[in-house]
């Protein structure tokens, strides 16, 4: 298997998806927080920093637009939608992230869906490092992704 990232002569360059058809393009990403039970009630109490999760959807947001500024090979793309869901939960404890972007284009929107839960997470931890500095950020992964040619991927639960 070669990696598109590099030439025939092993240097970094941008893929060419010049020739590549426009298609609907999906993908869902997921990552949690990891954190003691206290720090959690906190997050869903109301921490003294304010609304922990609503900052942290909003900073996932922006990291998903910003990808291919952080990412030195990611093509900038025109993204249609970013959502995330940030749910906590007692099981972990911690909070689950879980991010979809869409866009229509000529690459996919994996990186960005993975960069959105990656910035929420970091988000999440420096808005309650004051409470818990041995929470930890896991599991971030891409869950699925949809659209042009190597069609659907699905991640083994």
């Amino acid at each position: 298997m070669s990696l598109t990232h590099f030439d025939s002569a092993g240097q970094a360059h941008m893929v060419d998806v010049s020739g590549k058809a426009e298609t609907a393009r999906e993908a869902i990403a997921e990552g949690c927080v990891v954190m003691s039970v206290d720090t959690l009630a906190l997050v869903q109490g109301g921490a003294a920093k304010g609304d922990v999760l609503g900052v942290a959807r909003l900073a996932g947001i922006m990291g998903a637009k910003r990808t291919s500024d952080l990412i030195p090979l990611c093509h900038p793309l025109p993204i249609a939608k970013v959502a995330l869901d940030l749910a906590p939960d007692p099981d972990l404890p911690g909070i689950r992230v879980t991010a979809t972007v869409r866009t229509t284009g000529r690459t996919g929107v994996e990186m960005e869906a993975l960069t959105a839960v990656t910035t929420a997470c970091l988000t999440i931890y420096d808005m309650l490092k004051a409470a818990e500095k041995s929470m930890h950020i896991e599991g971030i992964r891409l869950l699925r992704k949809e659209g042009g040619k190597s069609g659907l991927y699905e991640a083994n639960p």
